[in-house]
């Protein structure tokens, strides 16, 4: 009688309810409020160590009697797949029922569980408690513990893997185990098969043809990217038009992310490497994670050797005061080593919030050595007004240095997970510092003519120091207001100091400048993202203010002080997704350029006499706005084609000129390299990414740009306006007996010569010199008043595995197998003309070994197959829509 009456109640309640509600249907079921009440089970599958399991499968059976066997079968109600975190959410289940939860998945044992919605008691119900009743028709079935099934375990085999590439409408997520050719190498080498992505000899990066922002893991980095070894990086993630979600610094460029290895598996897992180049130079390597319970072990470390050789010649003709035609010939050998090594923790203190702690500590030493012939015509006018030879000078130039650099960086971060997915807090502090070193002498031995007798010597000395303290904490908020929607928040504050000083002596006299300089940032940002049917859009707006203050204490203190007051930089994305396969977006996007330490620094270079540089103090940040339309279409056979219409355009365009100046320590008119802002430039370009499964054993990456860039400078003449292209292919084959082959090349038209140099990219490479002319300034850099003539390049590499499992691999690559990837550069002014043409390091073998070993992390079995490693995410991992 009590049951019945329990019963009677809660139907009475639940009826009641109902009628309160916007057109009488509470229930879950459907639309009648008449229908049976249904209610929903819910929970989270987690494993031994309180780790979320993705895609476990859990089903709610009951037993029901078979009207033909007149016998009791087992029938299932509901089912799902686990989310990313583990929750599942089963609805729409009967309220009157008795039910088994079963759980299943690969490499784990099977959990069963009788389960049940919990009735109101009779005191509850006639109190009118509506609490109680509505509450029975949500349970929360809590966490729930699974346990590793090591028999089963063992049998699995992985047969899934990622694409080389993932292409997104706002990114491009490039994955480097699958990368052969860049084994045993640099982050330069990983570039150069990343679409988008353009790398000269020297291993300088751009992006777009402008020097993209480095970021590695997600932060700002003091380091350079030959200093980040290849086989440390799990991916590279290229962004061509932030959000307001990131930093608004880099102008017309996009931020290049670098995601070091790092994992969370259950057990232990690692792997050892070792190189050897032609050049009979060695690397050894290797990684290490830990995972038990609450704690989580990551580490890596790496030692390398290298040499670099590098050919070339700078022919210019310069008309001063008195004309002179130069020829130098150049010959560069660099050898040198650095030892890399990082490390940390993850502390799981419970399954809704971790610390990590992480540290990396880097230190190199380099020794080149740049040996030059150089013939000087100087010429004047003759009694027909046409120029004769009138002196011929000789000269042969040693150049040797050491540079010496360490790199500290650390890192302390939080993260919180709220209980709805995708609800998360972190915050996190960053700090690096770098110091520097370099010694260098410059001997120079003259004569009348060649193979003439010697005439006199010049020496020149160098020595050059310096620290750069870069700190940045942050703080991001994200919270899916529904299922479609999502607000996002953050706040930044990044605080940089450099400390320099340089000391050249000439001629017996020393000319020393130290310069120290401090550059604040503060940022807050806000973004909120939804989704109607198939459209979706991104708002977005990011407040940013700095403060740049540079001290020299050698000239009495004098110092610079550039305030750029409270910015702000709009954002919006647009999304319309045409059907299953095709999808549009728009995006727009508000960047700032501020000007970088040696732009701004105003120390004249003189260790080449023929490359005199000086930055230039006075000057002023970029605006850039940049507008991108996009389109996207995935294949039947998961093929991917993405292309993306371009246009920036950019105030204030910080470029690099050459321009004629009275010098008070040569006593005379030189050509000085410097800065200044120009007027206005605009981009537009056409960008076409594919990446198509040709057969089984064949993927194909291919990469085209197409772009043309015009630059108005204020006082010097314009550079003409020229249509460039560049194309980039990828080819991966899997071939029989577990070899595999990759073949890689780029070309790149005529371009005219990357507006800002190397100035603010902090992706440069070529620590083991680059020939010409070496200095403080590394020689002659990119001018907006030039041009780059064509040139390409092929790689290939290819790939042995063996052992139980494919655990170990033998590769052989190499670079540049048609030694053409030269480097050949023409500026020109209204005095000065110049043709440099140089090559570096063609044809390098290199054989590596490694070794992978451990207990992998059971959540990777669940699936023989895994379908959404196969997919292409659209977004690139982009959470905004």
């Amino acid at each position: 009688m009590k049951k019945i009456f329990t019963v009677s109640c809660l139907l009475f309640s639940i009826l009641f309810v109902s009628a309160q509600m916007p057109g009488g249907g509470f229930n879950r079921g459907g639309a009648n409020g008449g229908q049976m009440p249904t209610g929903r089970f819910y929970g989270k599958v987690i494993d031994p160590s309180n780790k979320g399991i993705e895609a476990a499968s859990v089903t709610l059976v009951t037993n029901k009697m078979d009207t033909a066997t007149k016998k009791m079968k087992e029938v299932i109600v509901s089912g799902m797949l686990t989310t990313k975190s583990g929750d599942f959410s089963l609805e729409n289940i009967p309220l009157f029922g008795r039910y088994t939860l079963r759980i299943s998945g690969i490499g784990f044992k099977t959990y069963e569980k009788p389960v049940a919605f919990d009735m109101p008691n009779r005191d509850a119900m006639s109190s009118g408690d509506m609490t109680a009743a509505l509450g029975a028709l949500d349970k929360d079935l809590g966490n729930i513990k699974v346990q590793v099934d090591e028999k089963l375990l063992s049998t699995v085999t992985v047969t899934a893997s990622r694409p080389m590439m993932t292409l997104g409408i706002d990114r491009k997520i490039f994955n480097v185990d699958r990368n052969i050719t860049s084994a045993g190498g640099t982050a330069v080498d990983i570039m150069r098969n990343v679409p988008s992505l353009n790398v000269d000899i020297d291993g300088n990066v751009t992006l777009r043809n402008t020097a993209p922002t480095i970021f590695v893991d997600g932060r700002p980095t003091t380091l350079t990217l030959d200093q980040i070894p290849a086989d440390a990086i799990e991916s590279v993630e290229v962004i061509t038009n932030p959000s307001a979600k990131f930093d608004a610094s880099g102008g017309t460029a996009g931020i290049l992310n670098i995601v070091m290895k790092k994992n969370r598996r259950v057990g232990y897992s690692g792997n050892l490497r070792a190189n050897l180049d032609s050049r009979a130079k060695f690397g050894l390597g290797g990684d290490l994670n830990v995972r038990q319970d609450k704690i989580n072990l990551f580490g890596s470390g790496m030692f390398m050797q290298r040499k670099s050789n590098s050919t070339g010649y700078t022919d210019r003709y310069t008309s001063l005061p008195g004309t002179s035609h130069s020829f130098q010939q150049d010959h560069n050998t660099g050898g040198g080593q650095f030892g890399f090594v990082r490390g940390g923790f993850d502390y799981f203190m419970d399954i809704r919030n971790t610390f990590t702690v992480s540290g990396s500590y880097v230190h190199g030493k380099m020794s080149p050595e740049n040996r030059s012939d150089i013939r000087i015509d100087s010429f004047a006018k003759n009694r027909a007004g046409l120029d004769s030879t009138t002196y011929t000078e000789y000269q042969q130039r040693l150049s040797n240095s050491t540079f010496e650099f360490r790199n500290k960086g650390a890192q302390l971060s939080y993260k919180h997970n709220f209980p709805q997915t995708g609800h998360e807090l972190t915050a996190d502090a960053t700090y690096n510092k770098s110091n520097n070193e370099n010694n260098g002498l410059i001997t120079t031995d003259y004569f009348n003519a060649a193979m003439q007798p010697f005439r006199n010597r010049y020496n020149q000395t160098q020595y050059g120091a310096g620290t750069n303290e870069n700190l940045t904490v942050q703080t991001d908020y994200s919270n899916p207001i529904t299922t479609n929607s999502k607000l996002e928040a953050g706040a930044r504050v990044q605080i940089r100091n450099v400390n320099s000083e340089n000391t050249i002596q000439i001629a017996g006299k020393n000319n020393s400048t130290i310069y120290n300089s401090t550059d604040k940032v503060y940022a807050a940002y806000t973004t909120f993202s939804n989704r109607i049917k198939n459209f979706g859009y991104q708002a977005g707006l990011r407040v940013e203010s700095s403060n740049y203050e540079g001290v020299l204490p050698t000239k009495g203190n004098e110092t610079f002080n550039i305030k750029f007051p409270i910015s702000l930089f709009p954002s919006l994305f647009l999304s319309q997704k045409l059907n299953e396969s095709d999808e549009l977006q728009f995006n727009y996007s508000r960047r700032i350029n501020r000007p970088g330490f040696f732009q701004l620094f105003p120390f004249t270079d003189y260790s080449d006499s023929l490359n005199i540089s000086r930055g230039n103090p006075n000057l002023k940040p970029e605006f850039t706005n940049s507008l991108e339309l996009s389109y996207s279409k995935t294949f039947k056979n998961r093929d991917n084609f993405l292309a993306s219409l371009y246009f920036k355009h950019t105030n204030n365009l910080i470029t690099r000129i050459q321009a004629l100046e009275a010098d008070t320590v040569l006593k005379k008119t030189i050509p000085v390299n410097t800065f200044q802002n120009a007027n206005n430039s605009y981009v537009t370009g056409l960008e076409l990414t594919s990446r198509n499964k040709v057969t089984k054993f064949w993927d194909l990456t291919t990469n085209f740009n197409l772009f043309t860039a015009k630059i108005d400078l204020t006082d010097q003449p314009d550079p003409d306006q020229i249509v460039s292209y560049f194309f980039k292919v990828n080819n991966s084959f899997k071939l029989p007996k577990n070899f595999s082959l990759q073949l890689s090349g780029d070309y790149q038209s005529k371009i005219i010569s990357s507006p800002g140099g190397r100035g603010t990219g902090g992706g440069g490479g070529g620590f083991m010199g680059g020939g010409g002319g070496g200095g403080f300034f590394g020689g002659s850099q990119s001018a907006a008043q030039g041009f780059i003539r064509p040139n390409y390049g092929v790689d290939a590499a290819i790939r042995f595995e063996f052992l139980k499992n494919k655990v170990a691999s033998l590769s052989l690559n190499v670079n540049d197998i048609f030694r053409t990837r030269v480097f050949d550069q023409h500026t020109e002014t209204s005095f000065f003309v110049q043709d440099a043409q140089r090559r570096r390091d063609p044809q390098v073998f290199r054989l590596n070994f490694n070794y992978r070993f451990g207990k992998f992390d059971v959540s990777l079995f669940k699936r023989k197959n895994t379908k959404a490693d196969n997919n292409v995410d659209m977004n690139g991992g982009n959470p905004n829509f």
